[in-house]
C-alpha cells in the first residue's frame, strides 16, 4: 500500500458522446464537451458537491465539439477555447456561454486538438492558442487578433497532407521563446520554433501519434512524451539536441491498445498518467540518468535518456478513455471521460511519497 492508489470517486453517465473534459481552474468544477446523437454539440459544467457531480449548466451548440483548453485565458476570466467538427475555433465565457466572445474559421476540417499558453500564469509572453486539424495544418492564434492566425504550419505545395492528431505548447520560459509540437497520423512528430518560425526537429515513431505533451510549458524544454496507436509511448529528453541524432528517448510498451492521452502531474513534472484504449490508466514515474548528456566521438553533446517505472494501473471501463485532466489546484484529483459515455472523477493517493 506504499504505492499510489487510483480511486474512482464519482462516475456520471451521460446521454451524449463525450470527447473532452477539463477542470475549470481555481474551482471544484469541470466541463465536458461532446456531441449529441442528433449531430449537435454540447458544453456541460459540473460542480463537485458532497461527493456528487451536480450538473449546473448545459448549452447546446450547432456543431459537435471535439476539444477544449483554458491555457490562454486569465485566472480572472477563465474563458474556454474549443475546436469543433466544422473547423471553428471559439472562445466562450462560461458565465454566459450562449454566444462566443471570439470566433474564427480556423480549419477546413475537424479540429482534432487544441492547446493554450500564456494564460493562468503559466508561460511568459502573449496568450496564444494552437489548433491541429485533419486538413494537415497547425495554426497558432492570438485571441486579441481576429480572423487571421499569427502562425500557420502547413505542408508545402505537392506534399501529401497528413492528419494532425495532437498539438502542444512548450518552451515558453521567456517573452520571446515558444515551441509547438505536433503529432501526425503517420507517426511524424514535428517541433516548430515560433521564435524563428522554423522547423526545429522532426522524427517518426512508426505509429500514429495520438498525444504529445511537454512536462511543463513554462520552462526551458525538459521532457516530451508522445503516445501512439500500438500501445507504445516515447519520452524524449529535450535538453540536449544532437545535430544528427536529435533528442535521446526511451520507449515503453504500456498498453495492449492505443494510448489516447498522456498528462503530467501539475505538482510533479516527473509523474505522468497514460490513458488507454482498453479503458485503463497507467501511472508512471520518469527517473533521470546520472548524467543527462555525454560527448560522442566527434566531441558533440548527445542526450542520455532516463528510464520509466510503472507506479500503478487501474481499469475503469471496457471502452477507450479519450480525455484526462489533472486538477491544477488539488494534487491527485483528476477527471477523465471515455467512449462508454461516462465521466469520472478520480483520486490518486500518495503522490507526495513517490
Amino acid at each position: 500500500m506504499t504505492f499510489p492508489q487510483v480511486i474512482a470517486h464519482i462516475q456520471k453517465s451521460l446521454n451524449y458522446t463525450v470527447f473532452d473534459s477539463k477542470w475549470i481552474p481555481c474551482s471544484a468544477k469541470f466541463i465536458c464537451l461532446g456531441n449529441y446523437p442528433r449531430g449537435t454539440g454540447v458544453i456541460q459544467i459540473y460542480e463537485l458537491q458532497h461527493g456528487e457531480a451536480q450538473l449546473i449548466k448545459e448549452v447546446e451548440k450547432p456543431k459537435p465539439l471535439k476539444c477544449g483548453t483554458f491555457g490562454a485565458t486569465s485566472l480572472q476570466q477563465r474563458h474556454l477555447a474549443t475546436g469543433d467538427f466544422d473547423g471553428n475555433l471559439n472562445i466562450w465565457n462560461l458565465e454566459s456561454p450562449e454566444v462566443p466572445v471570439y470566433t474564427a474559421k480556423a480549419h477546413k476540417e475537424i479540429v482534432n486538438s487544441i492547446d493554450g499558453v500564456g494564460g493562468l500564469g503559466i508561460g511568459d509572453g502573449a496568450p496564444e492558442i494552437v489548433t491541429g486539424s485533419r486538413d494537415g495544418t497547425v495554426k497558432v492564434w492570438d485571441p486579441r487578433q481576429k480572423d487571421l492566425p499569427v502562425a500557420n504550419m502547413e505542408p508545402v505545395e505537392g506534399e501529401t497532407k497528413r492528419d494532425c492528431w495532437t498539438v502542444a505548447f512548450g518552451h515558453a520560459f521567456n517573452d520571446e521563446d515558444r515551441c509547438v509540437c505536433a503529432g501526425y497520423d503517420n507517426g511524424d512528430i514535428k517541433l516548430f520554433d515560433l521564435r524563428n518560425m522554423s522547423l526545429r526537429w522532426e522524427t517518426n515513431i512508426k505509429n500514429g501519434v495520438c498525444c504529445v505533451e511537454f512536462d511543463r510549458k513554462d520552462i526551458d524544454m525538459n521532457k516530451l512524451v508522445a503516445t501512439s496507436l500500438e500501445g507504445k509511448f516515447h519520452v524524449f529528453d529535450m535538453r540536449t539536441q544532437h545535430p544528427v541524432k536529435g533528442f535521446a528517448s526511451v520507449s515503453e510498451k504500456a498498453h495492449k491498445s492505443t494510448i489516447w492521452q498522456v498528462r503530467h502531474l501539475p505538482q510533479n513534472r516527473d509523474i505522468f498518467m497514460t490513458a488507454g484504449g482498453a479503458g485503463n490508466l497507467h501511472l508512471w514515474k520518469y527517473e533521470y540518468p546520472a548524467k543527462r548528456s555525454k560527448q560522442d566521438s566527434d566531441g558533440m553533446d548527445v542526450g542520455v535518456a532516463g528510464s520509466v517505472s510503472l507506479l500503478q494501473n487501474a481499469t475503469l471501463s471496457s471502452q477507450p478513455i479519450s480525455s484526462l485532466d489533472w486538477s491544477p489546484d488539488k494534487q491527485g484529483l483528476c477527471v477523465c471521460s471515455g467512449f462508454d459515455q461516462s465521466v469520472r472523477v478520480l483520486i490518486v493517493t500518495k503522490l507526495n511519497l513517490v
